[in-house]
C-alpha cells in the first residue's frame, strides 16, 4: 500500500492518496465530523490543504501504512506537513520558479523556503541545483548543523539495460534522489543487503524493478481517446493526448522537449497507439490552462521557444477555463457542475499572449485568431471540438498537448475515464 503527499497528483494538488474511494470516504467524514465539534466563529475550520494533510495523517495512522513518502504541498518552512519532527531523511528536487507569489522572486528566497524541512540531526539529501539555490541551502543546513549531501542523477548503464518508468531525461536527476533516499531508509533499517554497493555501479535488482515500473497519471502520459479511435468507421483518424501538468518555466520547457521527442515519427508511441498506415497527416494541438498567479509570460514562451527549437510547431492552441468543474465528493463526481456565469477574461488574456508569441507585436489585431487559437466555456466542449475534428478530418492524427495546470490533467484523465 503506497501513500504520499505531492504537488504532482492531478484533482489533489498538495496530496496523492492510493486508497479506495470507500475508505477516502469514510475517514474524510470522520475527520470532518472531528473538526466541526471544535470549530467555531473564533476557530474556523482547518484550510482547504490543512484540512487534507491531517486526513492523510488520519489515514496513514489508521492503516497502519510502514513508509509514508511526504512531499511538501507549496514550500517547506510553513507547509501543513512540516509538523513531523523527525524524519529518516530529507530530500528536495530539482528546484524553479514556482508559487512565487507565496515563496519568493528569487531562486535563493525560494531555497530558503525549501529548506525549512530541514531538521537538525536528520540527514538531508538534494538533486543539483543552480548556485544561487545551493548558497541558500548550504546556509540552512549549517545553521542546524545537517549533513547535506548532493545526490548524483542516475546514469543508465545503472539499470542493467532497462528503462525509467516515468520518461524524460530529467527523471534521471530525480531517480537519483529518489535512490539516495530509499537507501538512507534502507540502511536506517539494518537493511544494508539490500542497498547499492557504490553511487555509480549497477543497482540492486528491486531499485530497477521501483524505478522502471514507476508510472505517474499526468506526467508525461499519453492517452487514446477511445471514443475515437474505437470507431469502426473511423478507424483510420486518431486522437491523441500528451498529458504533463507542467506549470512553472523550467518544468514548461521540460515538457516541450517531451512531447518533440515522443511524437516525431511516433517512434516512442506504444504499438497500440500507432494507427494505420494512411494515416500520414499529423496536427500538433496545445490544450493550456495556468492559474492567474501564474505568469504565462514565463511559461507559454518556454514552451513555444523549447517546441520550435526541436522542430515541432502547434497548428491550435486551445484555452479553457481554470477552475476544475469536479467539485463533488462520492460515485456523483464524475459529472461536471453547470457554471453559472463563466469569466473568460483570463483564457482571453492566455490567447492575447499565445497569439502575441506567434505574430509579434501583432497579436491579435490584423488576423483572425479563430485559425490558429481558441477559447472555449469549458473543458468539455473543447474535448468535443477536438472529436469533431478528428472525425471529421481523416486519416489526420491529431496530437493535443495538455499542459500548464495539474488540474486541467485531472479533469481531461476524468473526461475520458482514464
Amino acid at each position: 500500500m503506497y501513500f504520499a503527499f505531492s504537488d504532482l497528483a492531478p484533482n489533489f494538488e498538495g496530496i496523492r492518496v492510493d486508497i479506495s474511494e470507500e475508505k477516502f470516504l469514510k475517514y474524510f467524514w470522520w475527520c470532518w465530523n472531528k473538526l466541526k465539534e471544535k470549530t467555531d466563529d473564533d476557530i474556523p475550520m482547518p484550510t482547504y490543504f490543512r484540512f487534507l494533510a491531517l486526513l492523510a495523517f488520519k489515514i496513514f495512522t489508521a492503516e497502519q501504512v510502514d513508509v509514508v513518502v511526504l512531499e511538501v504541498g507549496l514550500g517547506g518552512k510553513f507547509d501543513a506537513t512540516n509538523v513531523v519532527e523527525a524524519p529518516i531523511v530529507c530530500g528536495i528536487s530539482s528546484l524553479g520558479y514556482d508559487h512565487m507569489e507565496i515563496l519568493g522572486n528569487t531562486l535563493a528566497e525560494i531555497a530558503g523556503e525549501k529548506a525549512g524541512i530541514f531538521k537538525k540531526g536528520v540527514l538531508a539529501y538534494t538533486a543539483p541545483q543552480p548556485e544561487e539555490a545551493m548558497i541558500a541551502l548550504k546556509q540552512r543546513a549549517l545553521e542546524l548543523g545537517v549533513s547535506l549531501q548532493v545526490a548524483n542523477p542516475l546514469e543508465p548503464h545503472q539499470l542493467k539495460d532497462q528503462h525509467l518508468g516515468l520518461h524524460g531525461d530529467h527523471q534521471y536527476v530525480n531517480a537519483g534522489l529518489a535512490v539516495a533516499l530509499a537507501s538512507t531508509w534502507l540502511e536506517k533499517q539494518g537493511h544494508l543487503d539490500k542497498i547499492p554497493l557504490n553511487q555509480t555501479g549497477p543497482l540492486p535488482d528491486q531499485f530497477i524493478s521501483g524505478l522502471s515500473n514507476a508510472w505517474l497519471q499526468g506526467r508525461a502520459q499519453i492517452v487514446t481517446d477511445s471514443q475515437v479511435n474505437s470507431e469502426e468507421e473511423d478507424k483510420d483518424c486518431s486522437l491523441v493526448f500528451y498529458l504533463d501538468g507542467a506549470h512553472s518555466p523550467e518544468s514548461m520547457e521540460i515538457c516541450a522537449r517531451w512531447f518533440s521527442h515522443v511524437t516525431k515519427e511516433n517512434r516512442r508511441m506504444p504499438s497500440s497507439m500507432v494507427q494505420s498506415q494512411s494515416c500520414g497527416n499529423f496536427q500538433k494541438i496545445l490544450l493550456f490552462n495556468c492559474m492567474s498567479v501564474r505568469d504565462p509570460l514565463r511559461l507559454l514562451p518556454r514552451l513555444v521557444d523549447t517546441s520550435m527549437q526541436n522542430r515541432v510547431h502547434f497548428d491550435m492552441a486551445l484555452f479553457v477555463p481554470n477552475q476544475s468543474q469536479y467539485n463533488k465528493l462520492g460515485s456523483n463526481s464524475s459529472a461536471p457542475a453547470e457554471p453559472e456565469q463563466i469569466d473568460l477574461s483570463w483564457q482571453l488574456s492566455l490567447q492575447r499572449v499565445w497569439e502575441k508569441l506567434l505574430r509579434g507585436d501583432k497579436g491579435m489585431n490584423d488576423t483572425n485568431s479563430s485559425e490558429t487559437s481558441q477559447v472555449f466555456e469549458s473543458l468539455p466542449l473543447a474535448i468535443e471540438w477536438l472529436r469533431t475534428k478528428a472525425r471529421q478530418n481523416r486519416p489526420t492524427s491529431f496530437q493535443v498537448l495538455v499542459t500548464g495546470s495539474l488540474h486541467l490533467v485531472g479533469d481531461v484523465l476524468r473526461l475520458l475515464k482514464k
